[in-house]
């Protein structure tokens, strides 16, 4: 494999798949929830609550497993309130999920300061161990880069295809769209609107609380303020890049992830200032979505639906 100034080789193809993993979960969490008319611009506090009540969980029972379901639970719970104020009394999605993005940060600082004496970082936890896939590690390249990493980030493939599978081939999958694109026709029908938002709603924010999980247990095994560093909107921009497909949003995840680990390798050789380095990953957001926007046409028109 070619190493180009100790920058490009398989140890940076392997940290994208890492850190394309939460971007991953949360734009398949924003997919879920705009499929059905609703913006989840809440993903980014979702993921960092998540993220501290996994580490919490793991830190008092010393098992990460149930750190992992807790923040599974605790991102569902954030997206059913979000979807409570934008759904039941139609309020405004942007403003519901900037406020879950302030109120995450905010309290998250401040639980880590009442259980860890630190708003800055968590002790160490138990986290998860990776584990090696058999036959695939031992391929040449691929087995470096694929097979060895967290138990999420393979949950992470198969929560992709299974997204794809529920989107586009099956009845649910169907009335999910048909809610998002056309809510009145959908309640014609006989489909329950209300029901269909709810439901994805909460899964995105259940996705996004596995996005949390990977980042504080199967990758730093600890929690830090401000650790989501911007990925839930990162994960937006991945989402609408991939036109809101959950291959489409994979793919676009994984180019992030690359910009990622990109300015992690030249932060660690030095070879620019950090301060340049460190924008990498949000320059290329700015950039997709400079690109992108006006070509894509979002799966619904987020207007609230009133049952008639």
């Amino acid at each position: 494999m070619v190493d180009l100034l100790g920058v490009i080789n398989v140890g940076l193809f392997a940290a994208a798949v890492r850190m394309a993993t939460p971007i991953v979960y949360a734009s398949l969490g924003g997919i879920f929830s705009e499929r059905a008319g609703i913006i989840n611009i809440g993903l980014e506090g979702m993921m960092l609550a998540s993220a501290f009540t996994g580490v919490t969980v793991s830190y008092y029972t010393s098992n990460p497993w149930l750190g992992v379901l807790a923040a599974v639970i605790t991102g569902g719970l954030m997206a059913l309130f979000h979807a409570v104020l934008t759904v039941k009394f139609a309020g405004d999605q942007i403003v519901s999920g900037t406020g879950i993005n302030i109120f995450a940060m905010g309290f998250t600082a401040y639980m880590s300061q009442v259980i860890w004496g630190s708003r800055g970082a968590s002790d160490s936890v138990s986290g998860i161990e990776d584990v090696s896939i058999p036959l695939l590690v031992d391929v040449p390249v691929l087995g470096e880069i694929i097979g060895t990493h967290s138990p999420l980030v393979y949950v992470m493939v198969l929560v992709t295809i299974l997204s794809y599978v529920v989107l586009f081939r099956t009845p649910l999958g169907l009335r999910i769209r048909a809610v998002g694109e056309h809510p009145t026709a959908a309640e014609t029908a006989g489909i329950d609107v209300f029901r269909i938002k709810y439901i994805c709603v909460t899964v995105s924010g259940m996705l996004a609380g596995l996005g949390g999980a990977f980042l504080s247990l199967g990758h730093l095994n600890l929690f830090a303020r401000g650790m989501t560093g911007g990925r839930g909107f990162i994960a937006m921009a991945a989402m609408i890049f991939g036109k809101w497909m959950p291959f489409g949003a994979f793919g676009a995840s994984l180019l992030f992830g690359l910009a990622d680990a990109l300015q992690m390798r030249l932060q660690a050789l030095g070879l620019l200032p950090s301060q340049i380095i460190l924008t990498i990953p949000y320059l290329l957001t700015v950039a997709v979505l400079a690109g992108v926007v006006g070509r894509a046409t979002p799966p619904s028109d987020y207007k609230p639906h009133k049952k008639e």
